[in-house]
């Protein structure tokens, strides 16, 4: 057999193996995009349900997000919508317990939103605590600590409040259980399949070659052999 002929004979089972075995790649590729959707759904409602019990964030985020400390520190920084530039130097721990302080303060405050007339405005949102809401952060770093303890307070008035309001008055009660309610609606795998995106538009949360999953408006990647959230987009899904 000549050189070429055994060189065309290669070439051609070289095809054939390929064609072979594209499918079972296909398909392996398939069920394991199948199962990365299965887990990132789960870990979605996870974070839902645990949010649900008490509205405690710092523990929903605990469990569901991800815990690479660099990834964590730039979801603090998009998420909170903190200035890269002016908190270069603050310690990630601190920049992302001001994160989850900045988040708690939201959804306390989100089963209060749109009151009925003026003087339910004004009982749902004392000036003191209308104030605590339009903290905002420091533009310097040498400032960021007292900023940080201060969000930490507010979160503790703002909670005693809710829960008085909730002791006394029934219309209160009533919308905090409306909303426990909404977060407990599980998601349902979609009728379409769901693939990986790359390019994630949000921070430098994720480079633009990571993958991740969008389900409904929750961002998640695997970390670590573990589906976690990358971020969500609270005003689409929670006003």
């Amino acid at each position: 057999m000549s050189m070429s002929l055994y060189s065309n004979h290669k070439w051609i089972w070289c095809c054939i193996l390929l064609f072979a075995c594209a499918p079972a790649v296909f398909s392996q590729t398939k069920s394991r995009q199948r199962k990365d959707v299965i887990d990132a759904i789960r870990v979605c409602n996870q974070f839902q349900t645990l949010l649900a019990e008490n509205l405690d964030f710092d523990r929903a985020f605990e469990a569901t997000f991800a815990r690479n400390p660099a990834r964590r520190r730039e979801i603090a920084i998009t998420e909170g919508e903190f200035d890269r530039d002016n908190l270069a130097g603050v310690d990630t721990a601190m920049l992302v317990d001001a994160f989850k302080s900045r988040m708690q303060q939201l959804f306390l405050m989100m089963p209060l939103f749109s009151p009925n007339s003026g003087e339910e405005e004004a009982t749902f949102f004392p000036p003191k605590l209308k104030e605590a809401l339009k903290r905002q952060p420091p533009e310097a770093a040498s400032e960021f600590a007292s900023y940080a303890a201060q969000l930490k307070r507010d979160v503790a008035d703002f909670r005693t409040h809710l829960d008085q309001l909730a002791q006394r008055n029934p219309n209160v009660a009533g919308r905090i259980r409306e909303f426990k309610s909404g977060l407990e609606k599980k998601i349902e795998p979609p009728a379409q399949p769901v693939k990986p995106l790359t390019a994630y538009s949000r921070g430098r949360v994720l480079g633009l070659k990571e993958q991740y999953y969008q389900i409904g408006d929750y961002a998640v990647i695997r970390e670590n052999g573990q589906m976690r959230i990358v971020g969500i987009r609270f005003f689409s899904r929670l006003f």
